[in-house]
């Protein structure tokens, strides 16, 4: 008789790399919940698929409310055994983020901290919405229109964003 899948003894089955990753794809093409939340492949042409954007519109009743907050994910070849660097390309004053290279410091945010191979891309951005409502980060004061000055990305572009 076999042992039954997860019961003890029984071996887990590892998603690979890249089925994880088309996985997040399609989900993230799909969209998220109610839309303030979204992700996507950077380059379409990135066969490692390591470079990713994502997109958190600020949560109501905080100071980032109606800011749109752009993202850098770069899922490196250990991923999702190791979480993905993350980093803010808009100005944001928050707890979890270096304020001068916008990089979420895995120190001060837990879900990177104590990566689990199970968490997402998803549940990380979901994560820094929720950790913008927090009571450290509602009401901290926020660069000018929090998106006046883009970060210069790996490639040398500038990226920005203007709230409407």
């Amino acid at each position: 008789m076999l042992p039954e899948m997860g019961s003890e003894g029984s071996s887990r089955v590892v998603v690979p790399r890249n089925f994880r990753l088309l996985e997040e794809l399609e989900r993230g093409e799909k969209g998220i919940g109610d839309g303030t939340v979204s992700y996507g492949m950077d380059d379409a042409d990135d066969v490692y698929m390591q470079s990713w954007t994502g997109t958190i519109i600020g949560p109501p009743n905080t100071v980032h409310e109606g800011r749109i907050y752009q993202l850098k994910l770069f899922c490196g070849k250990e991923y999702p055994d190791q979480p993905p660097g993350v980093r803010f390309q808009s100005r944001i004053n928050m707890s979890c983020v270096n304020y001068e290279t916008g990089v979420v410091e895995p120190s001060h945010f837990p879900m990177l901290a104590d990566w689990k191979r199970e968490n997402t891309m998803e549940d990380i951005l979901m994560q820094l919405k929720k950790e913008m409502t927090s009571p450290q980060n509602r009401k901290l004061a926020q660069p000018s229109d929090g998106n006046e000055e883009g970060r210069v990305d790996q490639k040398g572009l500038v990226v920005k964003c203007c709230i409407m």
